[in-house]
């Protein structure tokens, strides 16, 4: 029955008595109660009077339609506005889909670039980010713009898991990346070689994967981080005025602690020490080359070709420290604003707004999408192997034949630290020395000469 057509019986006024200006007591009527709109349905279906009982106090009865769209017209997004973020999500899940599996292409097809101990941990890091924009955004782009979750409640635990899990994951392989490159720049050949033999890879990339499970699967699939909020989660999960159901991921003070600590501070202070130690260490290699330069610089009579060298080495140093500052300036824009929110929100009773959580989680996902840029594109090795993918096993891309135009390579020992001299042959025959290079501060430097 249409709520504009109902029309309520008359019931017997509550009368209270009063006094009147005669001394007696009269009954006078009561007002009438003000009722709301989500009583007033509930009477309504069923079939009860709403409580209005005067004729100056009629039964009033909004319309469903009206209701839908005054709660449509406040919640949500528009059209328009749908349109834009639909664009948006989806131009960041494609680019992180495309970004990670050229990485693992290139590799998987580049003999070179297999080579390399540091690529494994780049692969790995490619198959984390490339399941993120796969399992995990899609999903949330949907539950964003439609306003709804539609795929019950299991799923959602499901989902959130693997959230967690290859997010961690992700975190883990870049700290186990800069610890690579640590023991690279930063420590003598025969350490480099000890610390990271194939086993100890192997355990580092199956500590990425299974640590993570601790904090994800575990104690989500089990309800530890509900303990204590159960009743806020259940009243956040459910949308009265639309009708509809949220997949909500909320944690409780032990669980936001634990998990933000491990996911993110612990990687976050090993990747600012290691790269702290490589930048110093870059520039101590910078001093020792320039001196090594002057020692072996011909007489004040001849050209000293050296100084221009030594420019190029100082712009090459130049160019690495801006790299590692894109690196940890990207990884700490992306994630530091969701983990310090994870942490503050339980202490301040949850009242961080939704939009913000949204905002923090998706520019965290963003960073799935900067890793192939940030830890590929800028290798010289890797951008011509995506060349050599694009543009279909083209020549002018391919890597130059080591018995064509190769610089020769020879090695000496000065002050107890192994160098690489390398030379470039004269129209007169004789051979000058160009630069000296320590053979451990770049193993990908050493590909023509080994």
């Amino acid at each position: 029955m249409p709520y504009e057509d109902f029309r309520p019986p008359k019931r017997c006024l509550r009368k209270t008595w009063e006094p009147s200006v005669s001394g007696t007591r009269e009954l006078a009527p009561s007002p009438a109660p003000k009722l709301t709109v989500p009583r007033a349905e509930s009477e309504a279906r069923e079939g009860r009077p709403c409580g209005h009982c005067s004729p100056t106090h009629p039964c009033v009865f909004p319309v469903m339609d009206e209701l839908d769209a005054n709660v449509s017209s406040k919640e949500g997004f528009g059209s328009v506005e749908k349109v834009v973020l639909l664009t948006f999500l989806s131009a960041v899940i494609l680019m992180a889909i495309l970004g990670n599996l050229l990485v693992m292409v290139a590799v998987c097809r580049d003999r070179q670039l297999r080579k390399i101990k540091t690529n494994y941990f780049i692969v790995s890091l490619a198959f984390a980010d490339l399941l993120v924009s796969v399992l995990v955004m899609p999903f949330g782009a949907i539950e964003l713009v439609q306003d709804i979750w539609i795929y019950g409640e299991m799923f959602c635990l499901v989902r959130t898991s693997l959230d967690v899990l290859l997010t961690t994951a992700s975190i883990f392989h870049l700290c186990c990346i800069s610890l690579d490159r640590y023991y690279a720049i930063c420590c003598q050949p025969l350490v480099y070689r000890n610390k990271m033999t194939p086993l100890r890879i192997a355990l580092m990339l199956g500590g990425c994967w299974v640590i993570p499970t601790f904090i994800s699967f575990l104690p989500i699939m089990q309800g530890w981080n509900n303990i204590g909020i159960i009743d806020l989660i259940e009243k956040r999960k459910f949308n009265q005025n639309s009708n509809s159901t949220y997949c909500i991921f909320m944690v409780n003070k032990p669980y936001a602690i634990t998990c933000s600590v491990v996911a993110f501070y612990i990687p976050f202070l090993l990747m600012v020490l290691a790269y702290y130690r490589i930048y110093v260490t870059a520039k101590e290699h910078a001093h020792q080359i320039q001196m090594l330069q002057r020692a072996g610089a011909p007489s004040e009579g001849r050209p000293q070709p050296a100084d221009q060298h030594s420019t190029h080495r100082m712009r090459t140093e130049t160019k690495a420290a801006k790299t590692l500052c894109i690196i940890m300036g990207c990884f700490c824009l992306c994630w530091a604003p969701f983990f310090v929110t994870n942490i503050v929100d339980p202490f301040i009773d949850y009242t961080v707004p939704g939009q913000v959580w949204t905002a923090f989680l998706w520019l965290g996902y963003i960073n799935s999408g900067l890793n192939p840029f940030l830890y590929a594109f800028l290798n010289k090795s890797f951008r011509r192997a995506f060349l050599i993918i694009l543009c279909c096993d083209d020549e002018r891309y391919r890597r130059p034949s080591i018995l064509g135009q190769a610089v020769p390579c020879s090695t000496t020992t000065i002050n107890g630290s192994t160098h690489v001299l390398r030379y470039t042959v004269l129209h007169s025959g004789h051979h000058q020395e160009l630069e000296k290079l320590p053979i451990h501060n770049d193993p990908e430097s050493l590909e023509s000469c080994f």
